[in-house]
């Protein structure tokens, strides 16, 4: 059975300061952004000049932070955080959600497109292919943090893994599966699928391909948009089964976690998206 690495997850200590993988993750998704925006401006793709990729960064890492801590603070712990509320800045204790991000992205988006004059579809066809290669370097941060681990498996499947960070929530397992004790006792934990990297395969990697392929050549206005919200919300739906859900929340209606019934609206406003835009024109590049 594998066993997860245990990294430290402090990448580089500086004296009374620590800088986390994590947070190192966040650098290299706006890197990313960053280099393979400009290999698209160099190509003539897209109506934005070097400056303006410049501006939008600037935009969208403050969408990207303050969306994704407010939306972990109203999707997921809003009574907790309501009762003391001053906890909502400590986001170096944890707590990012990618669809609050993803709603503060839009946001910025759509204030960049209006400063610009252009087409807000204009602005989220350029910005979907180059957003998948950040989400799977936050993944990664969250496998060697060993956080968001998967839900538990056969301890015979290939690849069954064991989180020693987990153990609390094994033997909350097991007090409500008591059939699972001797798997417990056996190998000191329960295995579990690593759904981070399922979900940096996924929802990172593979969903890279589709948008960098898919946008190579002049599409409908908004079709790109509609492939990233139907292919994000699609595979984080199925990667959720493998996902174990947050303990405070557990499953929800239907068996569904949170983060599947945040990602419907994602599938539904693709297929939408889908259907409007081939209505649309090809988009001009300037």
């Amino acid at each position: 059975m594998l066993i997860h690495p245990q990294f430290n997850p402090v990448a580089l200590q500086l004296g009374p300061v620590g800088i986390h993988w994590y947070g190192l993750m966040y650098l290299v998704g706006f890197l990313l952004f960053f280099v393979l925006g400009n290999r698209r401006i160099r190509a003539g793709q897209t109506f934005l000049t070097a400056k303006g990729l410049d501006d939008l960064l600037f935009w969208g890492v403050l969408g990207v932070v303050l969306g994704g801590r407010l939306g972990y603070v109203f999707f997921y712990k809003p009574a907790e955080y309501l009762a003391h509320p001053l906890d909502i800045f400590k986001a170096w204790e944890g707590g990012m959600s990618f669809h609050g991000g993803f709603l503060g992205v839009l946001l910025a988006m759509w204030l960049f497109a209006r400063r610009e004059k252009r087409s807000f579809w204009d602005v989220a066809d350029f910005v979907a292919p180059l957003v998948p290669l950040g989400l799977a370097a936050g993944r990664l941060g969250n496998f060697i943090n060993g956080e968001l681990w998967g839900r538990v498996t056969r301890p015979d499947a290939p690849w069954a893994m064991l989180f020693p960070q987990s153990l609390r929530d094994d033997y909350a397992v097991v007090a409500r599966h008591p059939e699972l004790a001797e798997t417990l006792a056996r190998f000191g934990g329960l295995p579990r699928h690593a759904s981070q990297l399922y979900e940096f395969a996924l929802e990172g990697v593979l969903l890279f391909v589709l948008l960098w392929c898919y946008s190579a050549r002049p599409r409908p206005r908004a079709a790109v948009s509609a492939l990233f919200l139907a292919g994000y919300g699609g595979f984080r739906f199925i990667a959720e089964f493998a996902r174990e859900p947050d303990n405070f929340l557990g499953l929800l209606t239907f068996n569904l976690s949170m983060g599947q019934w945040l990602s419907l609206p994602m599938i539904l406003a693709g297929l939408a998206l889908f259907a409007w835009s081939r209505r649309q024109p090809v988009t001009a590049l300037s």
